[in-house]
C-alpha cells in the first residue's frame, strides 16, 4: 500500500501515529469486499503487562479486533438492500463492522469517544478507499444531535452496568422508527444478559450463535437484533 495516495489529512494523521506506535495493516475480506484496518502490530508490547479486565476503565479495548466484531462484519455485510441507507457503529474501535457495512453500501458512521481511536478510523478508511464513511466524538453521557440511522450495530461494548441507560439513551435517539440494532458479544461477557434483560422493556430481541475455532478452541459469540417494540 502505498501511503502517499492517501489524502493529506489521512497521510499525516498516519505519520503522526506512526510516530508514536508500531502499526500495521490488516486485511478483513468480507463476502466480495475487502476493508483495511490500521492497528497496533504488537498489542502485548503495547499493554505492557495490563489485564484487560482488571479495571475495564483503563483498559484500552479499541487496540483489538475482537472475534465478536468479526462476527458482526459479516452480519452487517448480509443485511439487504443498504443503498441509500444509514448506519451508526458504537464503541466502533478499529471499526471493522462499520467498514464492512460501508464497502457493502450502506453510508456509515463510526463513532467512539478518543481522539486516537478515531485517527485510526480515518486512516482505514482511508486506506480501504470508502468515500461513505464519517468518524465522530460520540459521548454516551453527552450525546451530539445526529439524524436518526436505519441500523445501529456495535460490538463488545458491554462492560460496566453504569452505562446500559446511557447506551439505551443512545439507542432511543439514533434508531429510526422501523430500523435495527445489532449487537455483537462473546457469550462470557456477564453484563451482556443483564443488559438484555432491561433493554426488553423496550425491544423486541433476537438471538443467534456464531462458533469461532481459534487456537484450538471455541468462542461462542452471541448475535443480538433488536427492534423497538410498538
Amino acid at each position: 500500500m502505498d501511503i502517499r495516495t492517501f489524502p493529506e489529512e489521512e497521510r499525516e494523521i498516519y505519520n503522526r501515529i506512526r510516530a508514536r506506535y508500531k502499526v500495521s495493516f490488516d486485511k478483513l475480506k468480507v463476502k466480495e469486499q475487502t476493508v483495511r484496518l490500521l492497528k497496533i502490530a504488537d498489542i502485548e508490547e503495547f499493554l505492557d503487562g495490563k489485564d484487560p479486565f482488571a479495571d475495564v476503565s483503563e483498559f484500552p479495548f479499541w487496540v483489538k479486533l475482537w472475534e465478536a466484531a468479526m462476527v458482526l462484519s459479516y452480519v452487517l455485510a448480509s443485511l439487504p438492500d443498504p443503498q441509500g441507507k444509514r448506519l451508526l457503529e458504537i464503541g466502533a474501535g478499529l471499526g471493522a463492522p462499520g467498514l464492512a457495512a460501508a464497502a457493502c453500501g450502506f453510508d456509515t458512521t463510526l463513532s467512539d469517544y478518543e481522539d486516537i481511536i478515531m485517527d485510526f478510523e480515518k486512516v482505514s478508511v482511508a486506506a480501504s478507499g470508502l468515500s461513505n464513511v464519517d468518524c465522530i466524538h460520540l459521548d454516551w453521557l453527552d450525546p451530539p444531535d445526529l439524524e436518526p440511522f436505519d441500523t445501529l450495530a456495535a460490538a463488545e461494548v458491554l462492560f460496566r452496568e453504569e452505562f446500559f441507560d446511557p447506551l439505551l439513551d443512545v439507542f432511543h435517539r439514533y434508531l429510526k422508527p422501523g430500523g435495527s440494532i445489532f449487537l455483537a458479544h462473546d457469550a462470557k461477557r456477564k453484563c451482556l444478559p443483564l443488559f438484555l434483560e432491561r433493554a426488553k422493556k423496550y425491544y423486541t430481541i433476537a438471538i443467534n450463535k456464531q462458533i469461532i475455532r481459534k487456537d484450538g478452541e471455541e468462542i461462542v459469540i452471541i448475535i443480538n437484533r433488536l427492534q423497538a417494540k410498538g
